[in-house]
């Protein structure tokens, strides 16, 4: 049993229409570290699906006329209860996903911002007057709530995916009903408990936990009362939910498969871009979508650069995420740990050449070295695949036009960074590099007030800033005819 400060923060099943769902078929949840079991939960099915969307329906009317200045109290409310209960929340995620106990915290506070972000934002749904093509008329265009909003998010950040899309959805006037990762459902459950202590009425906000992955999924893209649906995960399994949609238009937004490169120039601040690989690569042990996947250092400076990159990545601390100064925990499962050791074996045989790391480390199955390989080319299985572990190729190139190409060779378009000092070649790169998100200077670049999304294969929509509930709403045009001067 985990030791929490507020135990009821640890549930046990399913939240369906304001109740906690129980069964006698259970899920175990366990501890990526050393796969022990964390807690038992009621393994929900597809008609517990149903049940959340039907749930979700009828509460979806009296949601949407509440006022929006009602709605922004209970979502700050939400969010006060999300910070108070941080460390507890922190613990929760740590034992489920295994990320640094430090590392889990800062992504309660990252995705209770949005919930923050987005009770402000809920007041600002605002209209237009459109002039009118002749006296008698008047045009006036409007924005309601599209609807129930279904999610389906991953288990790298299994509270702030959850957020930042709940928190739009809410906020436009919409209820919501996900179904988390089964690696990692207490955080999701925990989220409820915290929505119900803060009032959010029953219906309003859905959590149905399950294994059978195919059959609640079928639900969520299906259903007729769901109006929107929303994923984050892997390109190839948002493929096949997007086709799904297609049997009853439901709108879509999908944030996918990222292949970030992480461009050095000569004119660069070696030290600091050398930080900021190693923030935007390592943290969550590599498993994240907007993750430095390719590091591209220009010829005149690789040397410099890889010897420098090599000893700060040397210095990181693997271990039990739980363990002060732990800095890289495991990876979310044995299989994680074979996919990306292929990957690395398979571009040495290739030709690369490995400068640190390579192999499985001695702390647990789970855990793979913080690894780091030169001599790598762009076509290689290291370069075309989003890795997904902490493994990093560097690639050197010779001119802007040169790593520009090389960049924006893949069919993914998610985050990209570069580091220089030059006005002119940020504005010439920055605008070239076909991505959703630009870091310039900058390995983190993640926060509520900025719009997150990808373009080409890495997905549509954006969640967060002030264009994250565009998704969520449609526009009414209405005429107004017969009016008299």
């Amino acid at each position: 049993m985990l030791s929490l400060t507020n135990p009821a923060l640890l549930k046990s099943g399913s939240y369906i229409d304001g109740n906690w769902h129980q069964d006698n078929q259970h899920l175990g949840v366990r501890n990526p570290v050393n796969g022990e079991l964390v807690h038992t939960i009621a393994n929900a099915n597809a008609q517990n699906v149903v049940t959340a969307v039907e749930a979700a329906k009828k509460a979806q009317k009296a949601w949407q006329q509440m006022p929006a200045a009602n709605r922004a109290q209970l979502m700050r409310k939400w969010y006060d209860l999300m910070m108070q209960n941080q460390h507890d929340l922190g613990i929760i995620l740590t034992a489920e996903q295994g990320k640094p106990l430090a590392e889990a915290k800062g992504e309660i506070a990252y995705g209770a911002a949005f919930i923050d972000w987005f009770s402000e934002e809920a007041k600002r749904v605002y209209g237009d007057t459109i002039p009118a093509p002749a006296g008698d008329k008047r045009i006036v265009v409007i924005k309601q709530p599209v609807g129930v909003v279904a999610a389906i998010t991953p288990w790298n950040f299994p509270n702030a995916m959850i957020a930042r899309k709940a928190a739009a959805a809410l906020a436009a006037g919409c209820t919501f009903v996900v179904r988390p990762a089964t690696q990692t459902p207490l955080s999701a459950l925990a989220m409820a408990e915290l929505a119900e202590q803060a009032g959010i009425p029953k219906g309003v906000f859905n959590v149905v936990v399950g294994d059978n992955a195919r059959a609640m999924g079928q639900v969520l893209t299906t259903h007729p009362d769901i109006a929107k649906f929303t994923f984050t995960g892997s390109t190839a399994v948002g493929k096949s939910l997007i086709s799904q949609c297609a049997s009853t238009v439901k709108k879509v937004s999908m944030e996918l498969g990222g292949n970030a490169p992480f461009i050095v120039f000569d004119d660069a601040d070696i030290d600091a871009a050398v930080q900021g690989a190693i923030a935007s690569k390592y943290r969550n042990a590599g498993q994240t979508c907007v993750c430095t996947n390719r590091i591209f250092v220009h010829s005149k400076i690789a040397e410099q650069f890889s010897e420098k990159f090599i000893a700060a990545v040397n210095q990181l601390t693997v271990g039990d995420g739980m363990q002060e100064g732990v800095q890289i925990g495991p990876m979310i499962s044995k299989q994680a740990v074979d996919d990306v050791d292929t990957l690395v074996q398979q571009s040495i045989a290739e030709g690369a050449h490995l400068a640190l790391g390579g192999e499985r480390h001695p702390y647990g199955e789970r855990y793979y070295k913080p690894t780091i390989m030169t001599q790598v080319s762009n076509q290689m299985a290291i370069a075309c695949n989003e890795i997904f572990g902490p493994v990093t190729p560097i690639i050197t190139f010779d001119d802007e036009q040169q790593v520009i190409a090389m960049a924006n060779d893949t069919e993914y378009g998610l985050a990209a960074y570069f580091y220089s000092r030059d006005i002119g070649r940020i504005w010439r790169v920055a605008e070239a590099l076909e991505y959703g998100m630009v870091g310039i200077n900058e390995g983190i670049i993640s926060n509520a007030a900025a719009p997150f999304g990808g373009v080409k294969q890495s997905g549509n929509g954006r969640e967060g800033s002030m264009y994250g509930l565009d998704d969520y709403l449609e526009i009414k045009y209405l005429c107004m005819g017969g009016i008299d001067r």
